[in-house]
């Protein structure tokens, strides 16, 4: 390990800073811009609706995103700061999970503060930490859950199957945000059953049968109980027998044929980070301000050769953690050729995104023998391009309309 990273040989005392630096990151001048801001203008108003109990809308997304929503107005009021507190508390979320994640699965500091880093620098994490979306609340859930599972793999007696049990309620709170979790719910039985088949050590105490069973189980009434908010609406109230039905509302509105949107791209253009989206180009609080979802490119790019590597390092050596790595990217991002959208987006990238700090991760730890410094350096190389893309990741003043130029690499960025 290198002596530079010693202070942080104690994991909490990592994970708190890691928290706490994410939190100032991702917190500073949150309340900026002061205007409902991109899919805001959906979501915050369907926040304050709840928050009155009057009735349902937004009905094509479950409730519990939402809910986040109104609590941070609850508690801060109904301003930008209220619409986004909880949504930076969710990136914080993100980086501390992704550190804990593969602390746990590799047992070293170097590629956890490494992985830990290069999520707190990833551009999409920054800004979807930044906007009261749904995305973020299910990437905190589905990033804690992997956290979870992995601390359960490392447990002795009863601490196996709570820890596998507070994974699983994880997973049903994340699909309550958004349905685009639900797969992992299916990616937490495989794994399990693949890393449990290769060494029957992991998860000590606990069968297939209890795994599987708890999994489905607590994920399913976890996501069932937070619609308890929509039993107490003014108009029209859900009852026991309209919950069911309510879900096949959903998904009819959730595979409808949307019309054609200037943002719009298809999946496999994501992993190449050619269609980037603005949240925010406009004269906003006093100055021309921008707000762009764009993946970090050296993660981006520098990801996908990491997965490859992953892979390749899984063919050599059977070691679990190249499996873990490899397989979450590729599953979270292969789901959606089959998820029966009309339209895509980039931010339906956001959560395989994050696995590509995690790969990267793995990939240089497998390496470090040969590349003693590559992931130092790789990770000045992230920040550096940070720095350089703050200004339209962080809705600063920016000289005049047509300053976006200065950071349009590629054709399809706009």
């Amino acid at each position: 390990m290198n002596r530079r990273l010693a202070p942080l040989s104690r994991p909490i005392n990592a994970a708190t800073a890691f928290g706490a630096a994410s939190l100032a990151l991702f917190g500073f001048r949150i309340a900026t811009p002061s205007t409902l801001v991109f899919d805001e203008v959906h979501y915050v108003p369907a926040a304050r609706t709840m928050l009155a109990l009057e009735r349902a809308v937004n009905t094509e997304h479950p409730l519990l995103g939402k809910a986040i929503i109104a609590a941070g107005i609850a508690l801060f009021g109904d301003n930008a700061l209220g619409w986004r507190f909880f949504s930076a508390l969710a990136g914080s979320v993100v980086v501390v999970g992704v550190f804990a994640a593969i602390w746990l699965m590799l047992g070293r500091m170097r590629p956890a503060v490494v992985a830990a880093l290069l999520t707190m620098l990833n551009f999409t994490v920054f800004v979807q930490a930044r906007i009261a979306m749904l995305d973020g609340f299910m990437a905190a859930f589905v990033v804690a859950a992997l956290a979870c599972f992995a601390w359960s793999a490392r447990g002795s007696g009863a601490q196996v199957w709570r820890r596998w049990l507070a994974g699983s309620i994880l997973l049903g709170l994340a699909t309550a945000c958004k349905w685009a979790a639900a797969p992992y719910v299916a990616f937490a039985g495989i794994g399990y059953l693949a890393l449990k088949w290769q060494r029957p050590a992991r998860w000590p105490g606990l069968s297939p049968l209890v795994a599987l069973s708890i999994l489905g189980i607590a994920s399913i009434l976890a996501y069932a109980l937070t619609f308890a908010p929509a039993f107490f609406y003014v108009r029209d109230p859900l009852t026991l027998a309209a919950l069911v039905p309510f879900q096949a509302r959903m998904y009819a509105e959730q595979t409808q044929i949307l019309p054609a949107h200037t943002y719009q791209s298809s999946w496999w253009t994501w992993p190449l980070d050619l269609r980037p989206i603005w949240y925010l180009y406009e004269p906003v609080d006093g100055a021309q301000r921008g707000i762009l979802l764009l993946g970090n490119p050296a993660i981006m790019w520098g990801g996908l050769v990491a997965v490859a590597a992953c892979v390749a390092g899984w063919l050599r050596t059977r070691a679990a953690a190249f499996a873990l790595a490899a397989g979450l990217w590729i599953a979270g991002f292969a789901v959606w050729a089959a998820i029966p959208k009309s339209l895509g987006f980039y931010y339906y990238y956001y959560l395989p995104s994050i696995w590509l700090s995690t790969a990267l991760a793995v990939a240089f730890d497998w390496g470090r023998d040969r590349f003693r410094y590559w992931d130092e350096a790789f990770v000045l190389l992230a920040a550096v391009l940070f720095v350089h893309f703050y200004p339209i990741l962080a809705a600063t003043p920016l000289s005049g309309p047509g300053a976006f130029r200065k950071w349009m690499w590629l054709k399809g960025w706009p």
